[in-house]
């Protein structure tokens, strides 16, 4: 049968002889939570950074997938690709957290040469970007105002 979610968002099974099922959240609650969409949260599973359980068709998020999602996401708004943030993910769970060559940055364990080198990345990104800026900011200027 498949599961039903409680008052507080959480899943639990509404089969009595399911209860040996873990209680969880639905994609639903994730993709809310979040602020991403659906269709995100199944590229994840199928990149297996994420690994929900199944009820029947419906995905059931342990409280592990929700802190890898959070770990994910603040590695995607640090400007790390997914490679990188799948390998920041594994190094976590074999060495069981942080080692005394790295630091945590919004939950992701990053050695000093990481840092550096995405600082150095997102800099150079950002001078690209604010290039691109100026040549519009430019190019508006000529357009009569409206």
């Amino acid at each position: 049968m498949a599961a039903a979610p409680n008052h507080d968002g959480r899943v639990s099974p509404s089969d009595p002889a399911a209860s040996e099922s873990p209680a969880g959240f639905t994609i639903s609650d994730l993709a809310r939570d979040f602020g991403v969409t659906l269709r995100t949260l199944r590229f994840y599973e199928s990149r297996g950074l994420i690994a929900p359980a199944r009820s029947g068709m419906t995905r059931i998020y342990s409280g592990r997938d929700r802190a890898r999602l959070a770990l994910i996401l603040k590695g995607k708004q640090l400007g790390f690709t997914l490679v990188e943030i799948r390998a920041m993910l594994a190094n976590e769970e074999k060495k069981g957290g942080a080692d005394a060559g790295s630091a945590s940055v919004g939950g992701l364990q990053l050695s000093r040469e990481q840092v550096v080198e995405q600082l150095e990345l997102l800099r150079t990104q950002r001078a690209e970007i604010d290039s691109a800026i100026a040549e519009l900011e430019a190019s508006a200027a000529r357009f009569p105002k409206a």
